[in-house]
């Protein structure tokens, strides 16, 4: 970034930047994460000796062995959970600006969605802890704008891994990078003229630039580091919108996660598409490859794919809502059964995991007529 003269702005963000640094606990949690963080993240060593690679595995230059992915891809199928702030203001992409209080439900049960995961035959499940509104869906210690200062303060994310834990779904963690309420001086898609919105740049030979500053760049990883090292295990660490972060940074974030939690797997969202195209500069480095709306290839997804004259085994997880929309919007119905057996069968074919999105409503249960679909969904897949 050039140089500048000292304007209002710039001073009003150098002091927003102390007072960030000095809210509780943000100051020292990022200092010791620089001071501990590599610049190269470690070789997984995996608690399972029966996911150490075997001799005469094809190792790649992926960071975990292929039996550790293979475990992943013996999963088959999970739930996406998007519930947060845009459940309550009617809109998938709010622009911040809504009052924490807003965030309000009133039969909120966490334990309804994960023994419905079970139920309908899933294995895993990934809650968007925080989305573009900005809203955190446990209390962070680095903003305001979360749990602790709405009308209902249950701490959904520790709800959701105690959940996860009692009913043998293994966990996930889902956080946008593009953060329409804590900007920090940061360019978000909410301000237009970024191609990289719900499609890759249209250039896909020069790296995005960064569209975040360092300072919210900070902000991130500390919630990162909060959520790692807070609840537990973290089976997958999805980031989406990965592309405003940059190069450089998505590398540091990418080694931190791999460095808190060496056996979760990790998944820069690579956005809309098949997965046959795989643009590096907005979505590398990754565990994973997204399949995000679209379907998957019916020739099979390509697993094994040279970047940067380097080898590396990369599933897929095709993502998609049981109705129309991520978030709950009353109407929104579920699609028809043999659409969604279809779509389940087709991507198995291809060799790639279904993450279901099946949202909560606004009273913060998972509707009966999605409960219904799922099942039917089971039955007739004999899941």
């Amino acid at each position: 970034m050039p140089t500048r003269s000292l304007t209002r702005k710039s001073v009003i963000m150098k002091i927003n930047r102390r007072k960030f640094f000095q809210r509780s606990g943000c100051g020292a949690l990022l200092s010791t994460i620089l001071a501990n963080t590599p610049d190269t993240a470690p070789a997984a060593a995996p608690a399972d000796p029966a996911l150490a690679p075997a001799p005469g595995d094809k190792p790649g230059c992926q960071r975990l062995s292929l039996k550790q992915l293979e475990a992943w891809e013996n999963l088959h199928f999970g739930m996406f959970i998007h519930f947060g702030m845009s459940t309550f203001v009617g809109k998938e992409l709010p622009d911040g600006s809504d009052p924490a209080a807003i965030f309000a439900p009133d039969k909120l049960d966490v334990d309804q969605w994960i023994s419905v995961a079970r139920d309908a035959g899933m294995k895993y499940a990934i809650l968007t802890t925080k989305h573009v509104a900005g809203h955190c869906l446990w209390p962070s210690r680095c903003t305001d704008y979360t749990v602790q200062n709405s009308a209902n303060k249950t701490d959904v994310v520790e709800n959701f891994v105690n959940s996860c834990a009692k009913h043998q779904i293994k966990p996930g963690f889902y956080y946008c990078s593009w953060d329409n309420h804590h900007r920090f001086g940061s360019k978000t898609p909410s301000d237009g003229g970024w191609e990289g919105m719900n499609s890759f740049p249209r250039d896909l030979t020069k790296p995005l630039s960064p569209f975040t500053t360092s300072l919210y760049q900070s902000f991130q990883t500390a919630q990162i580091t909060e959520l790692l090292q807070n609840y537990g295990p973290v089976f997958e660490m999805w980031i989406d919108i990965p592309g405003v972060l940059g190069p450089g940074y998505r590398t540091f974030l990418y080694n931190h996660i791999a460095q808190l939690q060496p056996e979760t797997v990790i998944m820069m969202n690579s956005g809309i598409g098949d997965g046959t195209a795989y643009n590096i500069n907005y979505a590398w480095p990754s565990d994973l490859i997204a399949i995000e709306r679209a379907r998957p290839p019916q020739a099979g997804h390509r697993k094994w794919r040279t970047i940067e004259n380097k080898e590396y085994y990369l599933p897929a997880e095709h993502c998609d809502p049981i109705g129309k929309d991520w978030f709950f919007v009353p109407g929104d119905v579920p699609r028809a059964g043999a659409e969604l057996q279809k779509q389940y069968e087709l991507t198995r074919q291809s060799g790639v995991n279904f993450l279901l999105d099946v949202p909560p409503d606004t009273h913060g249960r998972i509707p009966q007529e999605y409960i219904a679909s799922l099942m039917r969904l089971r039955k007739n897949l004999n899941l």
